[in-house]
């Protein structure tokens, strides 16, 4: 296919001016600014938006890692957009992408050719948008990708160890795209075309007037940042609103009061250029309002955003050069969006949303179609998975039950009754990749979820043993990781797990496949430390649990909170915000370490 030509810049999103004349372009509609290095694939954030609005109709252009430390002229390069400027921190959190759990600065980024560190700033989201407020203060800016999407409201930042106002406050942007950002941006586009105003878009997070604010006909009010530095009672229960909303079927916008806003306005520049009446407007109340997200999309709509003309490789400018992240998904598909599974520690389903949202097979298959006539490909996709990998398609049974709940995760503490857990339609998809005359094997790489097969008397039915067995005959590569993250019941409770008893009755079938196959696969269970409410008896009692087992854990983690999620409230204020009852977290630097050391005493 002529789109895998790495010398046909022209099959790209232009990065550079020579690229935009090259296409006689007098003017770009959209720039998107992403910390990332620009690799067209759906995999990508950025590239993939670029692709939705290019598909708009309008005109885009992408600068990937801009140098925010010289005479800016990544900045300046391509001009004003006539519409807005797009910025995202790329796939990652630029801060969990620059620091380990312990704080210490990490020594590569995956997502930069050749794996360099140095490549974006601290904060990027807020780093880039000031540069363009500074340069642009008259052109939107809008932000988007998962570091603005989890830092919509006043959040907690680890790396700093204290609370920080919305990402809109310090940034000075215009507009915060959460979430899966296709449907918002387009409503986006289409405001500006008309000259409308920007708020009441849903999936959105705007500053606006207290009269603004004043017009919705119901909302939940958030403690506002000031209220939550001073109490940290108040965040836990900013957090749990926030939490309370994202899990019920029609959620109500939320509004933070920003009682100081107009102290926190410093560009003289912005200020003179402000008429009288807009003035005036700085010395009243603002409020951050975040709308409520769009309906989940249909299989019809993701796959609209799955099927755009993506090259699905690096741009041109990278040629030769290796990018890590790059080639961990290169060979990879996609099969769905979302996750019910509701953990304390985890930022999908914030991001990505509860429901499971699937690709069509007809989608999936057409996408492998074009990876088996890449370059290098042998014939192996390395995950045909998503966040978790066996929930394609699963649904709930009545659509007007799951509208009554407001269950934080449909499995835990016990699965739901309404929940559709069949893998039947998965096992199909796996008989139709296998089918296919390129692909040798299809590897299942992201992770599963056992408690949607298995309970502690063993599998569910026919389906769920035979999706097991197919799983482990076909798609892992001698090894089956999994992650039951921790061994001791009131810490898997916290954080939204189940019992370690199910992870021992899959040792055993595990086991007896292997006994019953005459193979030797190993089982590879995933741990966590320092989770709030593990003490250092719970880890001793998991590193004991271990030897027992004869399981010698490979892949473990220190807890490192990441803004907007039930476990990092509880770091920050020792407060359970589900029941708003104190709770040990271990804070400290020597606490952490402490902890994350059982693991090496296994």
């Amino acid at each position: 296919m002529k789109n895998f030509s790495v010398d046909k810049v022209d099959a790209f999103l232009p990065t550079s001016k020579k690229e935009v004349e090259a296409r006689s372009w007098d003017e770009l509609d959209v720039i998107l600014f992403t910390g990332d290095a620009y690799i067209d694939h759906p995999s990508f954030g950025a590239a993939m938006i670029g692709r939705v609005l290019e598909a708009e109709g309008l005109r885009v252009a992408i600068i990937p890692q801009p140098n925010w430390r010289d005479d800016l002229r990544d900045f300046k390069k391509l001009g004003v957009p006539r519409l807005f400027f797009g910025v995202t921190s790329g796939c990652m959190d630029s801060m969990v992408n620059h620091y380990t759990a312990n704080k210490r600065l990490r020594s590569n980024d995956a997502y930069t050719p050749e794996g360099k560190a140095g490549y974006r700033p601290d904060y990027a989201v807020t780093v880039y948008t000031k540069i363009l407020k500074q340069l642009y203060s008259d052109t939107p800016v809008v932000l988007g990708g998962i570091e603005a999407s989890l830092r919509r409201t006043t959040h907690y930042d680890y790396w700093n160890d204290s609370l920080k106002p919305s990402v809109l406050v310090d940034s000075g942007a215009d507009i915060l795209v959460y979430g899966m950002g296709e449907q918002p941006v387009r409503e986006i586009i289409h405001r500006l075309e008309r000259k409308e105003s920007l708020i009441g878009i849903p999936q959105t997070a705007i500053i606006a007037t207290t009269a603004d604010a004043a017009k919705l006909s119901d909302y939940r009010l958030l403690p506002f940042y000031e209220e939550c530095k001073a109490d940290k009672r108040k965040f836990a229960e900013h957090f749990r609103v926030i939490e309370e909303e994202a899990n019920v079927s029609s959620p109500r916008p939320l509004v933070e009061p920003l009682p100081n806003y107009e102290l926190r306005i410093t560009n003289q520049k912005q200020i003179s250029k402000l008429t009288n009446n807009q003035f005036s407007i700085l010395n009243s109340q603002f409020s951050i309002i975040v709308f409520p997200p769009y309906s989940t999309m249909s299989t019809s709509e993701i796959d609209a955003s799955y099927d755009l003309p993506y090259t699905r490789l690096p741009h041109p400018r990278y040629k030769d050069k290796h990018i890590p992240a790059y080639e961990m998904i290169k060979f990879s598909v996609n099969i769905h969006r979302g996750c019910f599974g509701g953990c304390s520690f985890c930022t999908i389903a914030v991001h990505q949303g509860k429901e499971i949202v699937e690709r069509s097979e007809q989608s999936i298959l057409s996408e492998i179609a074009k990876i088996a006539q890449m370059p290098g490909f042998k014939g192996y996709l390395s995950d045909l998975g998503g966040p978790s990998a066996n929930m394609y398609s699963m649904h709930g049974k009545s659509r007007k039950l799951c509208n009554k709940c407001c269950r934080f995760s449909c499995i835990h503490p016990t699965i739901c009754k309404n929940l559709d857990t069949s893998h039947r339609r998965l096992l199909a998809l796996y008989k139709q990749v296998e089918a296919l005359p390129k692909i040798k094997k299809a590897f299942v790489g992201s992770g599963i979820r056992y408690d949607l097969f298995l309970n502690e008397k063993g599998f569910f039915d026919d389906t769920s043993k035979a999706y097991f067995t197919n799983l482990l005959e076909k798609h892992i590569s001698g090894r089956l990781k999994v992650a039951p993250e921790h061994t001791e019941e009131h810490v898997l409770k916290i954080m939204r797990k189940p019992s370690f008893a199910l992870f021992e009755q899959l040792k055993k079938v595990f086991d007896e496949y292997n006994r019953n196959s005459g193979k030797c696969l190993q089982l590879i269970p995933y741990f966590i430390s320092s989770h709030p409410g593990c003490t250092e008896k719970d880890m001793r009692q998991l590193a004991k649990k271990m030897r027992y087992l004869s399981l010698r854990p490979e892949q473990v983690q220190d807890f490192t909170p990441t803004p907007m999620t039930h476990a990092s409230t509880i770091f920050y204020t020792g407060i359970d915000s589900a029941n708003m009852k104190k709770m040990y977290v271990a804070h400290s630097k020597d606490e952490k370490l402490s902890q994350k050391d059982y693991f090496f005493k296994l």
